[in-house]
């Protein structure tokens, strides 16, 4: 299952959250009510934040617990898709026993999962729903295995912390997101720009826009993290979807 979901995927919702955990929900309705022929392949771009989701495929459900992703995959899209939900958690929110670092570029799979529920820290836990995943977060910070360290999210929203050096807050951020201050912020960037090149800016323009020095920097961040060419971008092939873009709290700067 890719990270991320595409954003013109038929029967895909998504919403922010005002949690302090939980930064967007996304679900997907079976077959979408389309009828339209899936496309050939999916370019997953990379993303600063980790995610719980759970989907069916065929009748059988997974759930898994997938971390963030530090470079573009492209994922074939075969067989059929019965309905997913996703919840993407924000940057500082973590996994008690389950540290963020160790899930970087990977995913853990839950040992066990029905249509209704699945296993995660040894414990049962009903899989949760588009319009409840909030609730869902609260029970996990309750039982003690979903933690924040809010200092996280301040620092990469931009604001600078009093009576904590530089030092203790690249530990605290590396902790709770598994990756650098500035790998974030770099792939925020890119991310941004990449949603602006698919509805059509310039690429000139988004050089200015995002904060890039010059044409050929954002060249090398769209290949680094995006995969794709700004022209690829303002002109996708037929056959090809885009995973789920969005702005972040993340702050962007050069």
């Amino acid at each position: 299952m890719a990270h991320e979901l595409p954003e013109d995927i038929p029967g895909l919702e998504h919403r922010p959250s005002d949690s302090p955990y939980v930064e967007r929900v996304y679900q997907v309705e079976e077959d979408g009510g389309s009828g339209a022929p899936a496309p050939a392949r999916m370019v997953s771009v990379a993303n600063s934040n980790w995610e719980l989701i759970a989907w069916t495929s065929e009748g059988v459900t997974n759930v898994s617990v997938r971390g963030p992703e530090t470079h573009p995959t492209v994922v074939p899209m075969g067989g059929k898709m019965d309905g997913a939900i996703g919840i993407i958690f924000r940057h500082g929110a973590f996994l008690r026993n389950l540290p963020v670092g160790g899930l970087v570029d990977t995913a853990v799979l839950s040992p066990h999962a029905t249509s209704r529920t699945f296993v995660l820290e040894g414990d049962e836990w009903e899989i949760p729903g588009y319009e409840n995943a909030e609730v869902f977060a609260d029970r996990l910070v309750r039982a003690g295995l979903l933690v924040r360290d809010p200092l996280v999210a301040d620092v990469l929203a931009g604001d600078t912390p009093l009576l904590v050096t530089p030092r203790s807050v690249q530990r605290r951020v590396a902790a709770a997101t598994g990756l650098t201050q500035g790998t974030i912020r770099q792939i925020e960037r890119a991310r941004q720009a990449a949603m602006l090149l698919r509805r059509g800016e310039a690429a000139a323009d988004v050089v200015h826009l995002v904060g890039y020095h010059d044409q050929p920097h954002l060249a090398r961040s769209m290949a680094r993290f995006v995969g794709r060419k700004a022209t690829e971008l303002q002109k996708p092939a037929g056959d090809e979807m885009m995973s789920l873009l969005y702005k972040t709290d993340a702050e962007v700067r050069p």
